[in-house]
């Protein structure tokens, strides 16, 4: 092989060396975090972790990794989604395991299918291990289960943060009223009045329960219920804030039942 060939060998190996795992780190308690995911933090080269990852997860990556903080919060972006999108595939040209962990579950409101595409763009292997979303764990938490067969038996994921620019300007909130019995809202407290106004527009009662839960599954969560009527002047006179996940329904209900214990 003449020495043209061989560079040429050398560079598609450096190419496919890595490969990029998109890991869920769960809502925040490590018991939570799956065993694969758990598994490929104490053996990767590079973590590249969002901002609402939870210490005691941190602390269970390898020490000698590369710890990169890509933590996007409202008001404040670590780097910008494309930069950290090219830092995984630069990454991957040089480490075997590139983690980029994300809180939740990657391919729930967490861009996990914007990486990909990018990524398999790229060239790079990719590979998905699923984590325990916020909407279904924090609610749990607090005691609130999403179904129940006296009150609801379907159930709606939606953003309250839209990004500029999108497939479609808004949510339809007067679809998602009407959608299903329970509905549950990611990154929802910063546009709470207008998403009330919305979906008391589209006909929900101001008696429906709601309830706001704040840092879910961690040792300082907190819970805010009351009425899609009162919640916004609870939220203000409270003081609080996200991030919190946001169910409505008459599943609020249970909350009473839990905490009655």
């Amino acid at each position: 092989m003449n020495r043209e060939g061989a560079k040429n060998t050398k560079e598609e190996e450096k190419k496919c060396l890595g490969k990029v795992y998109l890991v869920g780190a769960g809502p925040g308690d490590p018991g939570l975090m799956t065993l694969k995911g758990k598994g490929l933090l104490e053996c990767a080269d590079v973590v590249i972790y969002d901002a609402l990852i939870s210490p005691a997860i941190l602390a269970m990556i390898n020490p000698e990794a590369e710890k990169i903080d890509a933590g996007k919060r409202r008001g404040r972006h670590s780097i910008m989604q494309e930069e950290t999108t090219q830092l995984m595939i630069d990454k991957a040209q040089d480490n075997a395991i590139v983690v980029r962990l994300k809180g939740g579950d990657p391919f729930i409101f967490g861009r996990g299918g914007e990486e990909m595409e990018e990524l398999v763009k790229a060239g790079i292997p990719v590979e998905v291990v699923p984590g325990v979303t916020s909407g279904i764990a924090a609610p749990a938490y607090a005691g609130i289960p999403l179904t129940h067969r006296l009150y609801s038996s379907s159930v709606t994921f939606v953003t309250g943060h839209e990004a500029a620019g999108k497939y479609r300007p808004a949510v339809n909130w007067n679809a998602i009223a009407h959608g299903s019995e329970t509905i549950v809202i990611y990154m929802g407290i910063h546009n709470l009045p207008y998403i009330v106004e919305e979906l008391t527009a589209a006909g929900l009662s101001s008696e429906t329960p709601i309830a706001l839960v704040r840092w879910g599954t961690r040792p300082d969560q907190e819970e805010l219920i009351g009425q899609l009527g009162t919640i916004v002047d609870q939220v203000a006179s409270t003081g609080f804030e996200a991030p919190a996940i946001v169910v409505i329904g008459a599943v609020v209900k249970m909350y009473a039942t839990f905490h009655s214990l």
